[in-house]
């Protein structure tokens, strides 16, 4: 499990990296929301898609709970 934790770590270290050198000295804002709302997008919905779209299921993948998956797949018109 560690080594999938330092994958995840290093992908979105080079991602981030990549990103803000793109930005070719652009001011940046919000880059923290920006990142987090994005990764809690692809995330609800690729265990959603795991799940075969089954709320308790993968409400239960991503340790909250069926109210606060709903919520989120409101918030990213999922």
């Amino acid at each position: 499990m560690d080594f999938d934790k330092i994958n995840l770590q290093s992908f979105t270290r080079k991602t981030v990296k990549q990103y803000l050198q793109n930005m070719d000295g652009h001011p940046t804002e919000n880059l923290y929301e920006f990142v987090i709302c994005d990764i809690e997008k692809g995330l609800v919905l690729e265990v959603l898609n795991f799940t075969n779209h089954n709320l308790t299921k993968a409400s239960g993948i991503l340790g909250i709970t069926r109210t606060t998956l709903r919520n989120k797949i409101k918030k990213h018109k999922l």
